[in-house]
């Protein structure tokens, strides 16, 4: 069984961080992100990853060494050869600062949005709200009650 691991980004402009982007889909607000390849790095993930589905590459972004976001959850393992068992997936999410202006290229999202940054945000509970919030720790962000 292959481990479910996915990779991705959480792009911000500005610094100290003014906006950031999120992808749409039909019903949720989600990162650009997906599976690791085999014989892949988590990072060679995420940059393939948010290349295919921004347009966004390597040499638009400033990667944080001193960042990265883990999260691991459970999710049926059918997909992943585990048959009707659940098993956990672990997601990591690095951060990108963007230091060129991009025209954004939707390849598997219906929309997307660059969001003001004003912790604490509410988007998504089990990933997106965690991720920003740890940014925001990161950050020395005071978070607003």
């Amino acid at each position: 069984m292959k481990e479910p691991r996915s990779c991705g980004f959480l792009i911000v402009k500005g610094d100290p961080v003014t906006s950031f982007l999120l992808m749409k889909h039909p019903d949720r607000w989600d990162l650009p992100k997906g599976h690791v390849d085999p014989g892949e790095t988590d990072l060679e993930c995420a940059l393939r990853e948010l290349e295919e589905e921004t347009g966004i590459t390597s040499n638009d972004i400033e990667v944080d060494p001193d960042f990265c976001f883990e999260s691991r959850y459970v999710v049926n393992g059918k997909r992943y050869g585990a048959g009707k068992k659940r098993v956990e997936k672990t997601l990591r999410i690095f951060l990108g600062r963007l230091i060129n202006d991009v025209d954004i290229v939707l390849t598997e999202h219906d929309d997307c949005e660059w969001f003001d940054w004003a912790p604490p945000h509410k988007f998504q509970k089990k990933t997106i709200d965690p991720l920003l919030a740890e940014l925001a720790a990161f950050a020395g962000v005071p978070v607003k009650s």
